[in-house]
């Protein structure tokens, strides 16, 4: 198993507020322009690298091209240096979330007519829209505060919802344009975000502190407000808050923690399986009840340290998505090296296949199978989701985090050579 990078410790004041995410299935994947030829594609998210990769989105996932997504990389650095608060934030992220990297890619979305990629760029606390065949910039939404993180895309792929996740906001962005259609305030630390099918409303999981080294149970209060918040899509107001710490106490699990991360839907949204910071498993949350319904505890890496210290920004197992006939789950175990397909009936988990430091899963094109992004080896491994086994594994770029489905144009290829 690969050696982990242990996390520095945020050294950044207070006054800053600075520290510092469910799966899109093929449901939510952006619409295509039905009078355009496109092709459906996996977005791939070197998060280090600053590039996506883009790979076919069923079969062998061989490599189609590669774009670069800070392509004003020069232009930015230029304006952080000269300001010694956003120099700060940045060398902040690059030692705390970053591991000591930059973070150049987070998530990504292609539009709806296959001409551009959407990207939030963490280190760069913005979203820019790139043309994907030239590579240059369309438009540039900063974000508000120093860091841009999840996203997600509404169903008829013409909004896009990114947490800015030191400003507490989530901003909703007309996909074209870059226009701001609104905001609403979330959490501390805003994460993923997930729109429900009809379009209505959108599900935001603030994840608190995950940069501290106060991880023990008893500290948990320290880790700031984490909760679910449901936004009105139209009005951009906050409809309901769901704080998993009662459900959670009301299971006997004191000692577990209330920050929400991955998460999905079944296809009736009657249920939302997520996962939580330091466990290694996942719970389903009744949305009719307002209970959680059932808890799944996955096996432990032996090689794997219990030391909530040493899991990367409070995740042990950070990456879950459905099969579309919602039968399966597959889950990213990132600290325990693994990825698994979950029966979601019974919760009996099929083989645990070998993975480096997994830190997504989703689903391929034809759903068929689950891809996850094997942060620690640079690659994107795809397991069958009839049989639980892998079924191939090809190389990417640097830290692959994200993994989106999405369109190209027919016949596309990289901007430039790659």
């Amino acid at each position: 198993m690969p050696a982990f990078r242990r996390r520095h410790l945020c050294s950044l004041t207070a006054a800053l507020a600075l520290t510092a995410t469910v799966p899109a299935t093929a449901a939510h994947a952006d619409a295509p322009d039905a009078s355009a030829a496109l092709r459906q594609v996996l977005f791939v998210g070197n998060n280090w690298d600053g590039t996506a990769e883009v790979i076919k989105s069923t079969g062998d996932f061989a490599k189609i091209g590669r774009i670069d997504v800070v392509p004003d990389k020069d232009e930015r650095m230029a304006e952080i240096n000269a300001d010694p608060i956003r120099w700060i934030a940045f060398m902040t992220i690059r030692n705390s979330v970053g591991e000591g990297h930059d973070q150049f890619v987070d998530d990504m979305y292609s539009t709806p007519d296959g001409k551009s990629v959407v990207v939030s760029r963490p280190s760069f606390a913005d979203v820019v829209s790139i043309d994907l065949a030239s590579g240059r910039i369309n438009w540039r939404f900063p974000v508000s505060g120093f860091r841009a993180d999840h996203m997600a895309v509404s169903p008829d792929g013409k909004r896009v919802a990114v947490s800015a996740s030191t400003g507490n906001t989530v901003h909703v962005l007309d996909i074209v344009t870059g226009r701001q259609l609104g905001k609403a305030t979330t959490g501390d630390k805003p994460h993923e975000n997930i729109f429900t099918k009809d379009g209505k409303y959108i599900y935001n999981m603030s994840i608190g502190d995950v940069n501290t080294q106060t991880d023990a149970p008893w500290l948990d209060w320290t880790k700031g407000d984490r909760r679910i918040t449901v936004i009105d899509a139209t009005t951009y107001q906050q409809v309901k808050v769901i704080d998993m710490r009662s459900r959670l106490d009301a299971i006997g699990l004191k000692d577990f923690s209330d920050a929400v991360r991955p998460a999905v839907f079944s296809p009736d949204e009657s249920k939302l399986y997520f996962q939580v910071s330091f466990f290694n498993g996942f719970f389903e949350y009744d949305l009719a009840s307002d209970k959680i319904t059932r808890t799944k505890t996955l096996p432990k890496n032996p090689a794997t340290s219990d030391d909530r210290t040493s899991f990367v920004n409070d995740s042990r197992h950070h990456g879950l998505s459905m099969s579309p006939d919602g039968k399966k789950l597959c889950v990213a175990g990132t600290m325990d090296d693994y990825a698994t397909v979950v029966d979601r009936g019974t919760l009996q988990e099929g083989p645990l296949v070998t993975a480096a430091k997994p830190y997504w899963a989703t689903v391929s094109g034809d759903g068929k199978s689950c891809v996850v992004s094997e942060s620690g080896s640079d690659q994107v491994t795809a397991i069958d989701f009839a049989t639980g086994k892998k079924t191939v594994s090809v190389p990417v770029g640097d830290h692959p985090q994200r993994v989106r489905l999405g369109h190209v144009e027919a016949g596309w290829t990289s901007p430039s050579a790659s």
